[in-house]
């Protein structure tokens, strides 16, 4: 897999990509996710979770994440199978509200942030020279 990250970069200077989840009923929404390298987790922010709960498959845990003010809140965790680029990822979430001030500012809206976790387990590179993300099975 190999994907240009120049349109969201270019156009509101973050590394997003769209995404494409499937309900247990067959429905299909795109979402559209932020690649941050800087974030531990993933994030599912709470309104598309509960918007789209059906696509979702709730861990019945809780975790703990680390707001932008620096305070820790405690968020359920669920887990989402999503396709990106015709192949399929699962992985575990926090659901969260962060980040609305990106929407506010940019005027893009963002469902929510792929960490450094699913980055690593997936083996997906970042190229910020190429502005591409890739991984071992080009």
């Amino acid at each position: 897999m190999e994907f240009p990250l120049y349109w969201g970069l270019q156009k509101i200077g973050l590394p997003l990509i769209v995404v494409t989840c499937t309900d247990d009923t067959g429905t299909t929404r795109d979402l559209c996710l932020l690649i941050d390298t800087g974030s531990t987790n993933n994030i599912m922010f709470s309104f598309v979770y509960e918007h789209f709960q059906k696509g979702f498959k709730s861990l019945d845990k809780q975790g703990s994440v680390m707001g932008f003010e620096g305070q820790q809140h405690e968020t359920p965790q669920i887990e989402a199978t999503f396709d990106f680029e015709g192949q399929n990822y699962t992985s575990i979430f926090y659901v969260s509200d962060g980040m609305k001030h990106i929407q506010e500012e940019s005027g893009v809206q963002i469902h929510g942030v792929l960490g450094i976790h699913f980055l690593v387990d997936y083996e997906w590179i970042i190229d910020f020279k190429e502005l591409k993300i890739s991984n071992n099975n080009e």
